[in-house]
C-alpha cells in the first residue's frame, strides 16, 4: 500500500512518519483491499489535526481526527479507520453470501 504523507504548516519528521505507516500497517489485517491512501497533518491554533483518505478497491474511506497532541490524534484516527475498513468489508461478505442464497434459492 502506497503512503502519501503531507504536511500543513507542520514539519513531517521521520519519527511521525514512521509512527503513522506502522499504524496503518496494521490496517492490512482487516482487509485486503487497500490500495492507497493520502494523510494531511495539519495545526489550528493549539489543535493538531490528522486527516485520511484511503482507497479500497471500490471504495474510499476517509477519516479525520484532532486532539493536542499529535500522536493521540493519529491514535484516534486509527480507530476511526478501523471501523469503517472492517464494517466496508463485513458489508462486502454479508452480500457476497446473500447473492449465493439468492441463486441457489432459484435453482
Amino acid at each position: 500500500m502506497r503512503i502519501e504523507i503531507v504536511g500543513h504548516q507542520i514539519e513531517v519528521t521521520p519519527a511521525l512518519r514512521d509512527t503513522i505507516l506502522a499504524k496503518l500497517d496494521k490496517l492490512g489485517r482487516y482487509s485486503d483491499d487497500l490500495i492507497d491512501g493520502r494523510v494531511t497533518l495539519s495545526v489550528e491554533r493549539l489543535e493538531k489535526k490528522i486527516d485520511a483518505t484511503l482507497n479500497l478497491s471500490g471504495h474510499t474511506v476517509h477519516a479525520e481526527a484532532s486532539d493536542e497532541d499529535m500522536y493521540n490524534a493519529i491514535d484516534q484516527l486509527l480507530d476511526k479507520l478501523v471501523r469503517q475498513v472492517t464494517k466496508h468489508k463485513e458489508k462486502q461478505t454479508q452480500h457476497r453470501s446473500d447473492q449465493s442464497i439468492r441463486t441457489a434459492e432459484a435453482d
